[in-house]
């Protein structure tokens, strides 16, 4: 059946063929029946219900939990030529929307939960049989998903209520649990799962201790021409970066946040929409509902909430499948913070946010491959390397620090529980000073007992002793023991860490892949231009007109006319009519 929608795939969106399991989603939508759909960030999920809102009798409803994610794909849409239209709180066309709906003259109708459950728009869909429900960010629907949104538990009514209506769930991130919790909460049969694995081969791992955040986010944001994303833990924290940053880098960057007011935020997120090196400092608040492909890297400034969470939102980086690169900031008092705040969760969720808070640590700890860690965490069965994270790229020498962890968890106890790290380090390096002496700890037995190559091994040991929960702080900021210590001090569990770089690691000429314009095409950055142009004219942001990978096709192949353009991949109908003859003529040109 695919095969009959491939002139409407080329027509539509311009590609000759489906990318991964897409043709496997859509025969299944096609065919009318239930399904759940695991795709990567960038794998083309919009297409599985976009490619059928065109090629079925009827509307298809996109239920999606962000007004800015819905009103992205919404552009999106309507630049390829498909009659699309939302329903939200940001819409003044309420009215008129809804006729067009009954009058069939849609083709997509976008809907947040809340509104999809009311009984306004249960009477809406009375008056039109809809072609296809397809619920967006499906983990949102489970609990023992990283974003639980209950307006999602809401929707069962509404799609039993027209259980012949197929129905297609899609999200990027949801582990083996939360996969099995989507099919039972929406109704869909084992056999509906399609699984198109997780793996984001262009983006490029890094994970460091954090060691003066500003500075080394400036030199990462030096080296990674074009947009970018650098989440903050705290409001305050995004605007300190921000101006931080600015400063150190001389590139545009905006801090957001949800304190900030809605115009502000709404400012923030169109200047980086349309930008083409713009870059944000923000929460977690930002990001979900930005449907933008060409961002370069994501940083973190701080430890994520979980693994999910953390390929979520790494994963917003080069959705355009360019080369991309995520960084990751992290410290011992991230994981100190992370463990205070599960005594606030409820009992029965604590569990399981401790494993997730666990998988971190391994991530953060691993001298293997992180990508295979990534992936093995959603149950998959990678290779053993990648080539291109850190620890493959840079492979750290493993360092059997089991004596010295046990002569560290000594001092600790044997100082009270009550010192901070450059306390305690004093005391075994012997570097005696009044509070010491004071204190009597120079007559301790640890008192001296750690010098030369090992004593450098102290800050990175702490840092991996409390992510693996030997070690934690008091309210005071002090250390004690963890529960995980006992068997480190018996001589049970071997810690085994990364010997510290001597010197910075090499960065793999990272900037010169980042750019957009690797080998200094003037005919390329003349299409940009006029994408910019065209773009502002049509009020939508430059990838909506063409994306970087078109444009370089474009000045690699140098079309001369239109049914030349034509046959370049994501040059649709709609777009060949509306903008073909601008970049022929720039083309002409050179």
């Amino acid at each position: 059946m695919t095969d009959t929608l491939l002139p409407l795939l080329k027509s539509t969106f311009g590609f000759d063929a489906f990318r991964g399991r897409q043709a496997e989603v859509v025969e299944r939508v096609m065919a009318g029946r239930h399904t759940l759909a695991v795709m990567p960030t960038g794998a083309g999920k919009s297409l599985t219900y976009q490619l059928p809102s065109v090629a079925l009798d009827g509307c298809v409803i996109v239920v999606s939990p962000l007004i800015a994610l819905m009103h992205d794909q919404l552009r999106g849409a309507r630049a390829a030529g498909i009659r699309a239209a939302s329903l939200t709180s940001a819409d003044a066309d309420h009215a008129d929307t809804r006729q067009a709906y009954r009058e069939g003259l849609l083709d997509l109708l976008y809907v947040a939960p809340e509104r999809a459950t009311g009984e306004g728009f249960r009477a809406l869909l009375d008056s039109r049989r809809p072609a296809l429900f397809a619920i967006d960010e499906a983990h949102c629907v489970s609990e023992w998903g990283h974003d639980f949104r209950p307006d999602y538990r809401l929707l069962r009514p509404l799609l039993d209520a027209f259980s012949d209506v197929p129905r297609l769930a899609l999200t990027a991130t949801a582990d083996r649990h939360t996969r099995a919790d989507i099919l039972v909460q929406l109704g869909i049969p084992q056999d509906g799962l399609v699984l198109a694995g997780f793996d984001r081969p262009n983006i490029r791992y890094r994970v460091m201790p954090r060691v003066g955040a500003a500075k080394q986010l400036a030199a990462f944001i030096t080296a990674n021409p074009g947009p970018g994303i650098v989440y903050c833990p705290t409001r305050d924290g995004t605007e300190r970066m921000a101006a931080s940053l600015a400063a150190a880098t001389g590139r545009p960057v905006a801090a957001y946040h949800a304190g900030l007011d809605p115009e502000r935020r709404a400012q923030v997120q169109h200047d980086f929409v349309t930008s083409e090196e713009g870059i944000v400092t923000a929460t977690v608040a930002f990001g979900m509902g930005i449907d933008k492909p060409d961002v370069r890297f994501v940083a973190h400034a701080g430890l994520p909430k979980s693994i999910e969470s953390y390929y979520q939102e790494t994963g917003r980086a080069g959705r355009d499948g360019d080369p991309a690169e995520a960084l990751m900031l992290w410290g011992a008092d991230d994981f100190a913070r992370a463990r205070m705040r599960l005594s606030e969760l409820p009992e029965a969720r604590v569990a399981s946010e401790r494993t997730r808070l666990d998988a971190l640590a391994a991530l953060v700890e691993t001298v293997e491959c992180r990508r295979a860690l990534l992936l093995r965490h959603f149950g998959e069965h990678p290779p053993e390397r990648c080539g291109n994270c850190d620890n493959c790229l840079d492979p750290p020498r493993q360092v059997d620090a089991t004596v010295l962890a046990q002569k560290l968890l000594s001092a600790v106890y044997r100082t009270g529980q009550s010192f901070g790290a450059g306390h305690v380090e004093a005391v075994l390096t012997g570097r005696s000073d009044e509070r010491i002496v004071q204190r009597g700890h120079d007559k301790l037995s640890v008192f001296g007992i750690v010098a030369g190559e090992e004593a450098r091994l102290i800050k990175p040991l702490v840092r991996s002793l409390m992510a693996r929960e030997a070690l934690a702080t008091t309210e005071h900021g002090g250390l004690m023991l963890g529960p995980a210590a006992r068997p480190v001090l018996k001589g049970e569990a071997p810690v085994l860490i990364a010997e510290p770089p001597a010197r910075p690691a090499r960065r793999g000429g990272r900037a010169d892949r980042a750019a957009a314009n690797p080998v200094g095409d003037p005919l390329f950055e003349a299409l940009r231009a006029i994408r910019r142009e065209l773009a502002a004219e049509a009020g939508v942001p430059p990838y909506v007109v063409f994306h970087d990978a078109v444009l370089r096709a474009m000045a690699s192949e140098r079309p001369s006319t239109r049914a030349e353009l034509a046959t370049i991949p994501g040059v649709g109908a709609k777009k060949l009519e509306a903008w073909g003859d601008a970049f022929l003529e720039v083309i002409r040109q050179y």
